[in-house]
């Protein structure tokens, strides 16, 4: 991989990871419209450390004050019932269905998972999902002329159930084109969570689940050294640092005023271009694998 690959890779990364469109997929089709070879899980998931990095930053204080309250309330019992208590091990536990799905799954996400066809496919169906989560939640919050507004959920009111339902939705982001964000928030959405409630949440669940997929991945790359350039990924993971904390701070502020739609077209579009693509033989569905 070159130094302007990695830029590119970086900025495509940092611009991706929190918005609803799939990082994993713009990643693999940059290197595909560029006749690049595809970055692999690996680079995706060692540069998603970089913007996992500006999650941690973003919501610093949260993070510090969820972390702290948890370790004390395992020795005190006053705190237990405190609210970020109770997020850390909402945390947890909505960290498992990605953990156990992603060591028995891993093979198949690094192979035929990357196959173009079938990001086509998730873009397109995750969007029609996210339009309908969104669309839903548009109806509570406007109510109607024969509807009254009905409010919605706040993360005070999340429950065990309702964080293994996230969890399970972020697995879902383990196929490329899903998106982690994507997945989590129209779950959340669907549960009857606000935006900003199934955002933020999102967000705080993905921390474990990339930091422990980067780490894994490190260690794989550290014992087989010759499969990834270092000096580009680091690079890279640096850059989508640096925009992925940008992103998220724009992000923030648009889901609490906006709608999801822009998103929600956008996936469809790019999902039937694919496809038109790959059915006129532009494009082909393994175009910048390793050998193609």
């Amino acid at each position: 991989m070159s130094w302007f690959e990695s830029l590119i890779l970086g900025l495509v990364q940092g611009l991706t990871e929190f918005l609803p469109i799939s990082s994993s997929a713009h990643l693999r089709l940059t290197a595909a419209f560029a006749g690049w070879h595809d970055p692999g899980a690996a680079f995706t998931a060692i540069t998603q450390i970089g913007t996992e990095a500006a999650v941690l930053i973003y919501f610093r204080k949260d993070i510090a004050r969820i972390i702290s309250t948890w370790f004390r309330s395992l020795y005190t019992k006053a705190l237990r019932s405190e609210q970020d208590a109770k997020m850390g091990w909402l945390v947890i536990v909505g960290s498992l269905p990605i953990g156990i799905l992603g060591l028995v799954f891993k093979d198949a996400i690094v192979g035929p998972a990357r196959d173009l066809r079938l990001t086509a496919t998730t873009l397109i169906l995750m969007g029609i999902v996210l339009g309908i989560a969104d669309r839903l939640a548009a109806r509570d919050e406007e109510g109607g002329r024969h509807r009254a507004i009905r409010e919605r959920k706040t993360l005070q009111q999340l429950g065990v159930k309702d964080g293994l339902i996230f969890g399970l939705c972020q697995a879902m982001a383990l196929i490329p084109g899903v998106s982690r964000s994507g997945a989590t928030i129209s779950g959340g959405l669907l549960l009857g969570f606000t935006r900003e409630a199934a955002a933020r949440y999102s967000f705080l669940l993905a921390i474990p689940a990339v930091l422990a997929s980067g780490a894994f991945e490190i260690k794989d790359v550290m014992e087989n050294p010759g499969h990834i350039s270092w000096g580009p990924t680091i690079f890279a993971t640096v850059i989508a640092f640096f925009v992925g904390y940008v992103v998220i701070a724009w992000f923030m502020k648009f889901i609490s005023t906006k709608s999801f739609m822009p998103f929600v077209i956008y996936r469809i579009l790019l999902g039937i271009l694919l496809f038109v693509l790959i059915g006129t033989d532009v494009l082909s569905p393994h175009a910048g694998e390793s050998g193609s």
